[in-house]
């Protein structure tokens, strides 16, 4: 995956878009999505910084990150429709920690649509048995939530288990798609 720092040294697109979950953030390079999320501009603003990215003013966004922002806006919106169950997006996990890019990266190998998995298994699966808790705070940190779908992950008592969006949105994603 491209490094979005070489992407745009203007900055990052960052736009706010009205979903049927609520509003998502999504923030874009030239070359990849790297958020769709649910939490507020001002923690967006520091985990770009702290990936040593900024938002860029809008009137600096490239048509490269124009014309991605619209791709995921639509492919997101055919999703919430049950017309999509797979995202053609480039992306890039430049916001997530290590051990949270290798986990989502599993999660997405690992899970097709309209399947659940628990903490537990996905922590097996990455090699890690116990470290079930790492694997829920690293979802939880997922800067491509449901582009990348930490939502498929549920404790094992069955629950639907804590979401960044919360608890209604993950119930929708996961009756969305099993057909509900």
């Amino acid at each position: 995956m491209p490094s979005p720092r070489a992407a745009n040294d203007a900055g990052v697109a960052l736009t706010v878009r009205d979903t049927a979950l609520g509003e998502l953030r999504l923030a874009a390079t030239d070359h990849a999505l790297v958020y769709c999320g649910f939490q507020g501009a001002a923690d967006v603003g520091r985990r770009l910084a702290r990936a040593g990215l900024r938002e860029a003013p809008a009137d600096t966004w490239t048509p490269q990150q124009t014309d991605l922002l619209d791709t995921a806006e639509d492919q997101l919106a055919t999703y919430l429709a049950g017309r999509r169950r797979d995202f053609a997006l480039p992306l890039d996990l430049a916001l997530a920690t290590p051990f949270c890019a290798e986990t989502v990266r599993a999660l997405a190998a690992l899970v097709p649509y309209g399947h659940t998995t628990t903490y537990g298994q996905l922590a097996r699966a990455l090699g890690r048995p116990g470290a079930a808790r790492v694997v829920g705070t690293a979802l939880g940190a997922n800067p491509l939530c449901v582009v990348l779908p930490c939502h498929r992950v549920v404790p094992s008592a069955g629950r639907t288990g804590g979401y960044s969006g919360g608890e209604t949105a993950k119930r929708h994603l996961l009756d969305l798609e099993r057909g509900a």
